[in-house]
């Protein structure tokens, strides 16, 4: 018969049995199943929310405090049931609602996977972008719409196994066929993921050498992203001089002003690049700020993952015909999210 132990504080028990589950619903560790040797495994909660439930009877307001610790030389009887004074108030289908996301990985176990999913889905859909190809270049050659959509899909399946994008501000994204200039601070090699999933057909400026990485680079070619030489001032003026081009003919464009990923996590000086273009065309510019990216894949620390939330704000579109006016008041929006939410800007 089973024993039921409930306890008023934080709490430890012991086990070494394969079969440990927890039921979690409503954002509380529901009850825990155990068997009767000891050796201290550790479980945490699966919530992703604010309020967590830890042992019985204990709530704590961050959900990394939301822990039940097993502890050692304990002897239970044969099958040892603990519940929590909550049992009942969530979905018992909750069990077996774990994602990659809820199971504690390193960061560099965490980059394995990403970068095998991302490399298998990549390959697949770099597939289906070849057999399209002709059709878009031929309908569609400016926008390559059919080409965006499949890079969407490819981000999103991507990103979401390891990390939770909360967009806002989605009401501010002028129409598909509106050509216009996006513009976000830069933190990490996540950024352009998370970017795509907006599923806007903007081309994204990258260096020459990006281009000639297999699949992603020839995936960016048939997506017609602009190539740029750094350091090159030629490269520089005909990226400037395809912006236009593809601006006039209805495509839109995204620039990072900053140039590159922030080292230190604080937003640099914006260049004025972008808001030339925008100037000379007239074409809106919809500022982006980009939260949390930085957090889970630093830069330099690519080959890893954290945990973490990410944030995607965008923000209401800003028009002018003077460059140094538009790219003060981009940045400004940006820096003034930055801020609002703990992040530094130089």
């Amino acid at each position: 018969m089973d024993a039921i132990t409930t306890f008023n504080s934080p709490v430890s028990l012991s086990l070494s049995h394969s079969k440990l589950r927890t039921v979690a619903a409503n954002c509380r560790c529901l009850s825990l199943h155990s068997s009767p040797s000891f050796n201290g495994v550790q479980m945490k909660c699966t919530s992703h929310h604010r309020n967590a439930f830890h042992g019985s009877g204990y709530l704590f307001k961050r959900v990394e405090d939301c822990k039940l610790y097993l502890t050692h030389g304990r002897k239970q009887p044969k099958r040892t049931i603990v519940r929590s004074e909550l049992t009942g108030t969530g979905s018992p289908n909750a069990a077996n609602s774990l994602t990659v996301t809820d199971v504690s990985f390193s960061p560099k176990v965490r980059g394995i996977f990403f970068y095998t999913i991302t490399g298998i889905v990549a390959i697949t859909l770099f597939l289906v972008m070849l057999v399209v190809h002709p059709f878009v270049y031929l309908f569609d050659r400016h926008r390559r719409s059919a080409h965006h959509l499949i890079a969407k899909i490819w981000a999103s399946l991507t990103v979401f196994p390891f990390c939770k994008v909360e967009f806002e501000g989605l009401e501010n994204l002028p129409p598909n066929n509106v050509p216009a200039i996006y513009v976000s601070n830069h933190q990490s090699f996540l950024d352009i993921f998370t970017l795509l999933i907006l599923g806007r057909s903007f081309k994204f400026i990258s260096k020459t050498s990006i281009f000639l990485i297999p699949v992603v680079g020839w995936a960016m070619f048939l997506k017609g992203d602009i190539p740029l030489r750094r350091m090159d001032n030629r490269s520089q003026l005909e990226c400037l001089k395809r912006c236009m081009e593809l601006l006039k003919k209805g495509a839109s464009v995204f620039f990072f002003p900053e140039g590159t990923r922030s080292k230190d996590g604080k937003m640099g000086t914006f260049k004025k690049g972008a808001f030339s273009v925008a100037a000379k065309t007239r074409v809106p510019v919809v500022p982006i700020t980009l939260m949390g990216t930085g957090k889970l894949m630093p830069t330099g620390m690519e080959a890893t993952i954290s945990t973490g939330p990410v944030k995607v704000m965008v923000h209401k579109p800003i028009e002018g015909s003077n460059a140094d006016e538009l790219c003060n008041e981009a940045r400004n929006i940006i820096a003034e999210e930055l801020v609002t939410h703990g992040y530094g800007v130089h």
